[in-house]
């Protein structure tokens, strides 16, 4: 089967022939104080990009615009699910931006000095991101729904020196303290914070700790007089740390330089999204997650679009509001999530049906794979098969998309339940865990043979772990930790990470396998599975499942779950038990914390668990375990 448009074939030959010169020209669509001298050089494990040049990812975001005659176009659209619209221009944001830098600068910050954003996706998170990356500050960015340990942790990690902050954000309506969960933070012995701002939005009283504490108005009104200018950033030096988003226990610090990420998003936001300064973006994402970062913050600003940021829930004060915003800001691109997704999937089409869509022209999933009853349900019953709806893959270490469809270079076959191809200038292939490449259909590991500009050279402040967990698991490789396997023309199906593999009988399963399998009932709103023991099989599935509105759990549909994913996936899958819960333990970013499932079924701690978006999840899916055991030793069949 004949896939590869000629032109997206004449990028991959050229990318694959002179990786080094492919990339140089890339680098040449953006702007440089100084050209580089070497384009990459390598000392394994890490390496660099376009070595010697100097360069902004500030001021070629936002300034740069300014400078070429459009200060006047939107450049950032705030929305909050309190009905709230701010716009502003490239120039009002290049405006605010400087203002932070010189209030940052009256601070004592220096270049290379970390700051520490905790605060709601808006306009000045997003200008205080802006204005530590202009005065080469490195920029930590945590997602303000976080726990003050998981705070604590990752500013410890950074060695924040200061923190800036809100004393309130809202989620579904509820107003979530943040300023208390800041003092918890700050309470630990070894926190690095030696300054804190914080943005008043509610008129909660709050206690400021005299010397160290200032709010924002106080913050802006020093920094009058000091500089605001932009300083010239070597390439590989950082623009900002950000952990990993918490499927396993133990944070890790991927650290994205000025040079070659700003190359490498600016590229796949045209080649992999199609975006132009035309567009009206919208990634639903939160600026604590990569995406976030990449995808509404700076690649958008560097290719000059309009995007637009949203703080809250998608579907609060109801499933509508997602829709709303599209209409409202005539948005042409999508940015989302298959949780997102799946919890519109909820609501049906009928919210859906009062809104004008017209104006999108394509959508795009990242974060787990867009299981294809998922895919179904918003390519053919929301948008008619009129635009195409398109998975991809990447991670927080690899700053932009490395497997997805060159939607800007020319479309390839949508396959549902793959993320596509590797994209022009990126490599990736599946192999076992000796490093044998895997054969069409073989389940194996993803990785990354060749680094590309995008792809984190070190994880701050560990760089053995560094060359531990990622070039010596598969030596000579970049090992992702995602299990996948490929089909004969090329495509990536992913099954879930390498250590989630479900081995029954001596067949592998991936969980995204089973899980996807149980969506195909129609009374399944989501599902999250794990392997559990069993003496005769080595493993079985142990399912958990969240009910649509309107379904009940019962024996009668247990019975057509279990026949649903036998019909799928055949009699390999096996199920142990099926518990029926009212939500899965998932991260913020909305990745299933199946390690969760795992702990709950052996007995053991699931560690740090902080990140997780309802805590309640977890005792509700270890209650439905325990549930189940009592009933089997009750019936005496344990």
């Amino acid at each position: 089967m004949e896939v590869i448009a000629p032109t997206v074939k004449r990028w991959l030959k050229d990318a694959e022939e002179d990786p080094e010169g492919f990339w140089a020209k890339a680098a040449e669509q953006l702007h440089w104080f100084r050209k580089w001298d070497r384009t990459y050089e390598s000392t394994p494990p890490t390496f660099r990009w376009f070595v010697g040049g100097l360069t902004n990812l500030s001021y070629n975001a936002v300034d740069y615009h300014v400078l070429r005659g459009r200060g006047g176009h939107a450049a950032l659209i705030a929305e909050t699910e309190r009905g709230e619209r701010r716009v502003y221009t490239y120039a009002h944001l290049q405006h605010g931006i400087r203002c932070l830098a010189a209030a940052l600068r009256g601070l004592g910050v220096r270049r290379g000095d970390r700051v520490a954003i905790y605060m709601p996706t808006g306009a000045e998170a997003i200008m205080a991101m802006l204005a530590a990356a202009r005065i080469g500050a490195v920029h930590l960015v945590v997602f303000a729904g976080f726990g003050s340990r998981a705070l604590a942790e990752r500013m410890r990690l950074g060695g924040a020196r200061v923190l800036l902050t809100a004393d309130v954000t809202w989620r579904k309506g509820r107003e979530v303290p943040l300023w208390d969960i800041v003092q918890e933070a700050l309470a630990v012995p070894d926190s690095p914070v030696e300054k804190v701002v914080v943005l008043r939005r509610s008129p909660r009283p709050i206690e400021l700790r005299p010397g160290r504490d200032l709010l924002w108005e106080e913050f802006v009104e020093q920094g009058k007089g000091r500089p605001d200018v932009h300083e010239l950033m070597e390439s590989n030096e950082p623009a900002y740390i950000l952990a990993t988003s918490g499927t396993t226990a133990q944070p890790k610090l991927a650290v994205h330089s000025h040079g070659g990420y700003q190359v490498y998003i600016r590229s796949m936001a045209q080649w992999a999204f199609g975006l132009s300064p035309q567009d009206v973006w919208w990634s639903t994402s939160d600026i604590g997650w990569v995406v976030g970062h990449s995808y509404i913050v700076y690649a958008p600003l560097l290719v000059g679009c309009t995007t637009i940021a949203y703080e809250g829930a998608l579907d609060h004060p109801g499933p509508e509001t997602f829709y709303r915003i599209i209409e409202e800001n005539r948005v042409t691109g999508v940015f989302t999530a298959p949780t997102a997704v799946r919890l519109l999937m909820r609501y049906g089409t009928g919210p859906a049906r009062a809104f004008d869509l017209s104006t999108v022209q394509r959508l795009f999933s990242a974060g787990e794979v867009l299981n294809a009853p998922a895919w179904e349900w918003l390519q053919k019953d929301v948008f008619g098969d009129r635009v195409p709806v398109i998975d991809h893959w990447w991670q927080t270490e690899t700053g932009g998309p490395v497997i997805g469809n060159p939607y800007g270079l020319g479309m390839l076959p949508i396959k549902p339940g793959s993320a596509g191809l590797p994209l022009p200038g990126t490599s990736a292939e599946v192999r076992t865990i000796e490093g044998k490449r895997c054969e069409p259909g073989e389940k194996g590991i993803v990785v990354i043979p060749r680094p590309f500009p995008g792809l984190t050279p070190t994880l701050w402040g560990d760089p053995e772990r560094y060359g531990r967990d990622y070039w010596q698991v598969i030596p000579h490789v970049y090992f992702t930790g995602d299990a996948a396997y490929v089909d004969e023309d090329g495509y990536f199906y992913f099954s879930g990470r390498a250590d989630e593999i479900i081995k029954i009988a001596g067949h592998r399963i991936g969980t995204i396998e089973v899980e996807t399998a149980f969506l195909r009932h129609p009374a399944v709103a989501e599902a999250g599975v794990t392997g559990r023991p069993d003496e005769l099989r080595g493993e079985v599935i142990s399912a958990f499942v969240v009910l649509k509105a309107g379904h009940e759990p019962s024996d009668g549909l247990r019975q057509e779950l279990l026949q649903t994913v036998r019909q799928e996936l055949g009699p390999i899958a096996v199920i142990g038990e099926i518990h029926f819960v009212k939500a899965l333990p998932k991260t913020r970013s909305g990745k299933i914390m199946r390690r969760v499932f795992k702990a709950v079924i052996l007995g053991r701690d699931p560690g740090d668990i902080s990140t997780i978006e309802d805590i309640g999840s977890v005792e509700e899916a270890r209650a439905a375990w325990q549930a189940m055991r009592a009933e089997l030793k009750a019936t005496g069949s344990d």
